[in-house]
């Protein structure tokens, strides 16, 4: 078999008992990576050409929608209200509409915070309460948002439960506010808030954790504090856990504040660290790829610091400590990184997409250059790669289709009148894109 082949085989072994045909049901897909399975997949649409449906959801938000058989799942902050809608994925029609809670977005300029101003959250201008991305198990879709509102839902509507986690943990000290996406594992759903420890400032100190919440009934399973070597702003990370199946044991992979670790999801104990990824505060997040010979993650030490990619140990050779660091990178490169776009891999060939256009092409494993180019306008979503083909959304509504290769080559570019930060989403042959006006399905009627 082709180790190229053997490579997409095992990225579909990373996790098989979350994977469902067909369904994207969490930020990133099923194997939270921003890789489809399918074939086939919409290349040429605009505004009036290629659209299946179009709908304006009330309010705005930046949540990628979470899909499970015929129901899509988004959320939106309309004024104070937190809202969780479901809609028909093949019509586009609002089933029903939940108002979860009520917040308010607090504001600041781009720039350093006094101790003061540490102590509080603040929100980008891009983004509000609506950031973090619902995730289903198809049967339970579990919501959280900025203001730490974190609730269940039934398909029909019913709440099962509800949360908040500035209530349970302490306020929150995210520079520029929450937006870090729950995970289902088995019947838990896990959680996670890295933020600034409030070091230096004379307040109490503030601490990051992982939390995992039985997903029926919202009952503490289990709480992780956890503490790195960062401070003030660089303890932050918008980043999303990524679950990684090595022999019988899961890792639930997490990267911020400077360091990447693994922790054991059913309990929360942690299994492995890497500190000292000295980079400034995170957004892009990690991404897992492998083949047969070995599994690797990929991350940007952040704001524009160098990205490492990771071989992973194996289940029987356990990792502690900053003294693995060196032997576990298989290679970096410092030059022109993303900032909040997450890499993508199709293949063995890596792909990513810096804020203002620069894609550039990488052999997966080894990091050598394959090629480079700019794309018009200014990028946050994580590009989509699918059947050969790698999408990247621009904030203007212009998604560029290249081909998965070794070589640069443009297929077409594709205009929407909208504004997009979220990360596109697949099911059954359509591709959903998330703007500020409204929900966009790209595929036949």
């Amino acid at each position: 078999m082709p180790r190229a082949l053997l490579g997409g085989l095992v990225l579909l072994l990373f996790l098989p008992e979350l994977i469902q045909a067909d369904n994207w049901p969490t930020w990133r897909g099923p194997r939270g990576n921003s890789v489809s399975t399918e074939q086939n997949l919409p290349l040429v649409w605009n505004s009036a050409r290629g659209v299946a449906w179009k709908t304006e959801i009330p309010g705005w938000g930046t949540s990628t929608p979470a899909i499970w058989d015929k129901w899509l799942f988004v959320t939106s902050q309309h004024e104070r209200d937190l809202l969780l809608h479901k809609l028909d994925k093949v019509t586009g029609q609002i089933v029903w509409s939940k108002t979860v809670g009520q917040g308010d977005v607090a504001r600041a300029p781009l720039q350093k915070k006094s101790d003061t101003e540490r102590q509080s959250q603040k929100f980008h201008e891009l983004h509000n309460l609506a950031s973090p991305s619902p995730v289903t198990n198809g049967q339970v879709v579990v919501t959280h948002f900025g203001n730490g509102d974190l609730a269940a839902y039934d398909f029909d509507g019913n709440q099962l439960w509800h949360r908040n986690l500035q209530a349970d943990h302490g306020p929150y000290t995210i520079w520029w506010g929450h937006a870090n996406s729950p995970v289902i594992f088995e019947d838990m759903v896990i959680s996670v808030c890295m933020q600034d420890n409030l070091v230096g400032t004379g307040a109490p100190p503030a601490a990051s954790y992982l939390v995992a919440h039985d997903v029926r009934t919202g009952d503490v399973r289990w709480h992780t504090p956890r503490a790195t070597q960062a401070t003030a702003e660089e303890c932050d990370s918008y980043t999303t856990p990524l679950l990684r199946q090595i022999g019988d044991r899961v890792e639930l992979l997490l990267m911020g504040g400077n360091q990447l670790d693994a922790y054991d999801p059913r309990t929360g104990r942690q299994l492995w660290a890497i500190p000292g990824l000295t980079g400034g505060r995170t957004v892009t997040g990690p991404t897992l790829h492998g083949d047969a010979f070995g599994q690797y993650v990929t991350t940007t030490i952040g704001m524009k610091g160098p990205m490492l990619t990771f071989k992973l140990p194996a289940a029987d050779k356990p990792l502690a400590g900053e003294q693995n660091k060196g032997k576990m990178t298989a290679w970096r490169h410092d030059k022109g990184t993303p900032d909040s776009a997450s890499p993508v891999v199709w293949e063995n060939l890596l792909f990513y997409v810096t804020d203002d256009g620069i894609v550039r092409a990488f052999d997966s494993q080894t990091g050598q250059p394959k090629w480079q180019e700019r794309l018009p306008g200014q990028y946050k979503a994580s590009p989509l790669a699918a059947d050969g083909r790698v999408y990247f959304v621009n904030q203007s509504g212009l998604t560029t289709v290249l081909a998965a290769g070794t070589r640069y080559e443009k297929l077409v570019e594709n205009q929407l009148d909208d504004q997009f930060i979220a990360s596109p989403a697949v099911s059954e042959g359509r591709i959903y894109l998330r703007g500020k006006q409204a929900l966009w399905c790209v595929g036949k009627e």
